[in-house]
């Protein structure tokens, strides 16, 4: 029987709660040999509303968290690296949920594993709506992974 996670998506926003996840699923990774693709998603509809209020900070606050998720992407690069495991990170700018579970068929992913609250914190009830949506159409199994 071969490997059951040969790809492993792991959508981060930056949050702790979402790289505490990232670290479970490394070690996930590196149990079963599998590969990682780390996600960070800008999310159009937040710059977007932005935009209506200050036109000129929009494109700012899109290179800021641009940079924002090439570190989180580089810093957990390091931490797969460290641990042998094959490492990809990605930014995209859209809806959350669409391009996670978008970027999931077309990598034919076996795995999606995400937290269970993102930076909306933990406020919002029950789990977080990008981890929602993504459950709901989610070509593969999805691991929620709970904040320690």
């Amino acid at each position: 029987m071969g490997r059951p996670f040969n790809k492993i998506l792991i959508p981060i926003d930056g949050s702790r709660y979402a790289m505490q996840a990232a670290d479970y699923g490394i070690s996930l990774a590196k149990n079963y040999g599998s590969r990682i693709i780390s996600l960070y998603v800008i999310d159009k509809a937040s710059l977007a509303s932005l935009g209506k209020i200050e036109k000129d900070r929009s494109n700012g606050l899109r290179q800021r968290l641009q940079r924002e998720g090439e570190n989180c992407l580089r810093d957990l690069q390091g931490r797969a690296e460290a641990a042998g495991v094959e490492f990809a990170g990605l930014v995209k700018e859209g809806t959350p949920h669409r391009v996670i579970v978008a970027l999931a068929k077309e990598e034919g992913v076996d795995l999606i594993l995400i937290g269970k609250v993102g930076q909306r914190g933990p406020r919002r009830i029950l789990i977080g709506s990008v981890t929602e949506r993504v459950i709901e159409s989610a070509p593969c199994p999805v691991l929620v992974v709970r904040p320690t």
